[in-house]
Protein backbone atom coordinates (compact mmCIF):
# COMPACT_ATOMS: atom_id res chain seq x y z
CA UNK A 1 0.00 0.00 0.00
CA UNK A 2 2.94 2.50 0.84
CA UNK A 3 4.30 1.45 -2.19
CA UNK A 4 0.85 2.30 -4.31
CA UNK A 5 0.77 5.74 -2.21
CA UNK A 6 4.39 6.90 -3.10
CA UNK A 7 4.22 5.89 -6.96
CA UNK A 8 0.49 7.71 -7.01
CA UNK A 9 2.05 10.90 -5.33
CA UNK A 10 5.02 10.62 -7.39
CA UNK A 11 3.25 10.63 -10.67
CA UNK A 12 1.18 13.57 -9.64
CA UNK A 13 4.09 15.26 -8.88
CA UNK A 14 5.75 14.97 -11.78
CA UNK A 15 2.43 15.37 -14.30
CA UNK A 16 1.41 18.95 -11.93
CA UNK A 17 3.87 20.68 -13.86
CA UNK A 18 3.50 19.13 -17.16
CA UNK A 19 -0.46 20.09 -16.99
CA UNK A 20 0.32 23.74 -15.61
CA UNK A 21 2.47 23.90 -18.70
CA UNK A 22 0.11 22.70 -21.27
CA UNK A 23 -2.76 24.90 -19.44
CA UNK A 24 -0.54 28.11 -20.39
CA UNK A 25 0.95 26.81 -23.18
CA UNK A 26 -1.05 28.29 -25.41
CA UNK A 27 -1.06 31.94 -23.98
CA UNK A 28 1.67 34.32 -26.05
CA UNK A 29 2.10 37.71 -26.78
CA UNK A 30 3.56 38.99 -29.95
CA UNK A 31 4.32 43.07 -30.41
CA UNK A 32 4.23 44.34 -34.26
CA UNK A 33 7.19 46.28 -32.34
CA UNK A 34 10.04 43.88 -32.61
CA UNK A 35 9.88 40.03 -32.91
CA UNK A 36 10.93 37.51 -30.27
CA UNK A 37 14.62 37.56 -30.01
CA UNK A 38 14.82 40.47 -31.85
CA UNK A 39 16.35 43.98 -31.70
CA UNK A 40 14.80 46.56 -30.14
CA UNK A 41 13.90 49.53 -32.43
CA UNK A 42 14.92 53.24 -31.86
CA UNK A 43 11.45 54.48 -31.10
CA UNK A 44 11.24 52.41 -28.02
CA UNK A 45 14.57 53.52 -26.44
CA UNK A 46 15.63 55.63 -23.52
CA UNK A 47 15.59 59.28 -24.18
CA UNK A 48 18.09 60.27 -21.80
CA UNK A 49 21.56 58.84 -20.16
CA UNK A 50 23.29 59.43 -23.06
CA UNK A 51 20.79 57.52 -25.14
CA UNK A 52 18.76 58.85 -27.77
CA UNK A 53 15.45 57.74 -28.54
CA UNK A 54 11.68 57.75 -28.96
CA UNK A 55 11.26 56.42 -25.20
CA UNK A 56 7.88 55.01 -26.33
CA UNK A 57 6.38 51.56 -24.80
CA UNK A 58 6.14 48.66 -27.26
CA UNK A 59 2.66 47.75 -28.75
CA UNK A 60 1.57 44.82 -27.23
CA UNK A 61 -0.87 41.51 -28.05
CA UNK A 62 -1.58 38.35 -25.67
CA UNK A 63 -4.16 35.93 -26.30
CA UNK A 64 -4.75 32.61 -25.30
CA UNK A 65 -5.11 32.99 -21.61
CA UNK A 66 -6.86 30.66 -18.92
CA UNK A 67 -10.10 30.29 -18.19
CA UNK A 68 -10.02 32.27 -14.49
CA UNK A 69 -7.99 35.24 -15.59
CA UNK A 70 -9.39 37.99 -13.68
CA UNK A 71 -7.03 40.54 -14.44
CA UNK A 72 -3.41 41.35 -16.48
CA UNK A 73 0.24 42.92 -15.52
CA UNK A 74 2.93 43.41 -17.77
CA UNK A 75 6.17 44.03 -16.83
CA UNK A 76 9.64 45.39 -18.93
CA UNK A 77 12.95 43.87 -16.83
CA UNK A 78 16.40 43.90 -17.75
CA UNK A 79 18.25 40.97 -16.14
CA UNK A 80 21.43 41.94 -18.06
CA UNK A 81 21.75 45.67 -16.43
CA UNK A 82 24.73 45.61 -14.01
CA UNK A 83 23.25 46.36 -11.14
CA UNK A 84 23.01 43.18 -9.26
CA UNK A 85 19.17 43.15 -9.46
CA UNK A 86 18.73 43.91 -12.76
CA UNK A 87 16.28 47.11 -13.94
CA UNK A 88 12.64 47.59 -14.09
CA UNK A 89 11.62 49.13 -17.22
CA UNK A 90 8.06 49.16 -16.75
CA UNK A 91 5.22 47.98 -15.10
CA UNK A 92 1.72 48.16 -15.26
CA UNK A 93 -0.75 46.77 -13.48
CA UNK A 94 -4.69 45.99 -12.77
CA UNK A 95 -5.22 45.53 -16.72
CA UNK A 96 -9.48 43.89 -17.08
CA UNK A 97 -9.24 40.41 -18.17
CA UNK A 98 -11.33 41.53 -21.13
CA UNK A 99 -8.08 43.61 -22.47
CA UNK A 100 -5.97 41.72 -24.47
CA UNK A 101 -3.87 44.37 -26.34
CA UNK A 102 -1.79 47.75 -25.22
CA UNK A 103 -1.13 50.64 -27.92
CA UNK A 104 2.08 51.92 -28.81
CA UNK A 105 3.26 54.16 -26.14
CA UNK A 106 0.47 53.32 -23.46
CA UNK A 107 3.54 53.45 -20.98
CA UNK A 108 3.47 57.06 -21.49
CA UNK A 109 3.37 59.84 -18.42
CA UNK A 110 0.05 60.40 -17.98
CA UNK A 111 -0.99 57.81 -20.05
CA UNK A 112 -4.56 58.84 -21.97
CA UNK A 113 -4.64 55.22 -23.64
CA UNK A 114 -4.03 52.42 -20.85
CA UNK A 115 -7.48 50.34 -20.08
CA UNK A 116 -9.39 52.43 -17.57
CA UNK A 117 -8.44 50.95 -13.69
CA UNK A 118 -4.57 49.88 -14.98
CA UNK A 119 -1.54 51.35 -12.94
CA UNK A 120 1.77 52.17 -13.88
CA UNK A 121 4.79 51.44 -11.27
CA UNK A 122 7.27 52.79 -10.78
CA UNK A 123 10.22 52.09 -12.47
CA UNK A 124 14.20 51.84 -11.29
CA UNK A 125 14.65 55.00 -13.21
CA UNK A 126 12.03 56.32 -10.58
CA UNK A 127 9.15 57.21 -12.36
CA UNK A 128 5.97 55.82 -12.80
CA UNK A 129 5.74 55.14 -16.51
CA UNK A 130 7.55 53.46 -19.07
CA UNK A 131 11.84 53.52 -19.14
CA UNK A 132 12.79 52.28 -22.32
CA UNK A 133 16.61 50.43 -23.12
CA UNK A 134 19.67 52.33 -22.51
CA UNK A 135 22.53 50.14 -21.48
CA UNK A 136 25.80 51.20 -21.20
CA UNK A 137 27.84 51.77 -24.08
CA UNK A 138 30.03 48.32 -25.20
CA UNK A 139 28.17 46.25 -22.73
CA UNK A 140 26.71 43.00 -25.11
CA UNK A 141 23.02 43.60 -25.95
CA UNK A 142 20.83 43.78 -23.01
CA UNK A 143 17.89 40.82 -23.33
CA UNK A 144 14.69 42.98 -22.36
CA UNK A 145 12.00 40.40 -21.25
CA UNK A 146 8.63 41.38 -21.90
CA UNK A 147 6.35 39.67 -19.54
CA UNK A 148 2.05 39.71 -19.54
CA UNK A 149 0.78 37.52 -16.26
CA UNK A 150 -2.75 36.36 -16.32
CA UNK A 151 -3.54 36.38 -12.48
CA UNK A 152 -6.18 35.49 -10.47
CA UNK A 153 -7.49 38.03 -8.54
CA UNK A 154 -8.58 41.28 -10.09
CA UNK A 155 -6.43 44.00 -8.86
CA UNK A 156 -2.99 44.35 -7.09
CA UNK A 157 -3.18 45.84 -3.87
CA UNK A 158 -0.90 48.29 -4.62
CA UNK A 159 -0.75 51.75 -6.34
CA UNK A 160 2.25 54.04 -8.71
CA UNK A 161 4.66 53.88 -6.48
CA UNK A 162 5.37 50.49 -6.19
CA UNK A 163 8.51 49.52 -7.12
CA UNK A 164 9.33 46.76 -9.91
CA UNK A 165 10.06 44.54 -7.29
CA UNK A 166 7.20 44.93 -5.10
CA UNK A 167 4.95 44.14 -8.30
CA UNK A 168 6.84 41.25 -9.51
CA UNK A 169 6.33 39.64 -5.59
CA UNK A 170 2.74 40.22 -6.20
CA UNK A 171 2.55 38.66 -9.34
CA UNK A 172 4.63 35.77 -8.07
CA UNK A 173 1.58 35.26 -5.81
CA UNK A 174 -1.00 35.46 -7.84
CA UNK A 175 -0.11 34.46 -11.77
CA UNK A 176 -2.02 31.79 -13.19
CA UNK A 177 0.46 32.07 -16.46
CA UNK A 178 2.69 34.27 -18.36
CA UNK A 179 3.32 34.31 -21.69
CA UNK A 180 7.10 36.66 -22.39
CA UNK A 181 9.23 37.43 -25.67
CA UNK A 182 12.61 39.44 -25.47
CA UNK A 183 14.33 41.68 -27.07
CA UNK A 184 17.69 42.88 -27.30
CA UNK A 185 19.46 45.94 -27.49
CA UNK A 186 23.06 47.26 -27.00
CA UNK A 187 25.27 50.25 -27.80
CA UNK A 188 28.18 49.72 -29.02
CA UNK A 189 31.68 51.72 -28.39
Amino acid sequence: MRNLVGALTMMFLLAAPIAAFAAGGKFKVTSPDFVNGGIIKVAQVFNHFGCTGGDQSPALQWSGAPTGTKSFAVTIYDPDAPTGSGWWHWSVFNIPATVTSLPLNAGAVNSTTLPAGAVQGRTDFGASNYGGPCPPVGDKPHHYHVTVYALKIDKLPLDASASGAMVGYYLHFNSIAKARMTGRYGRPK
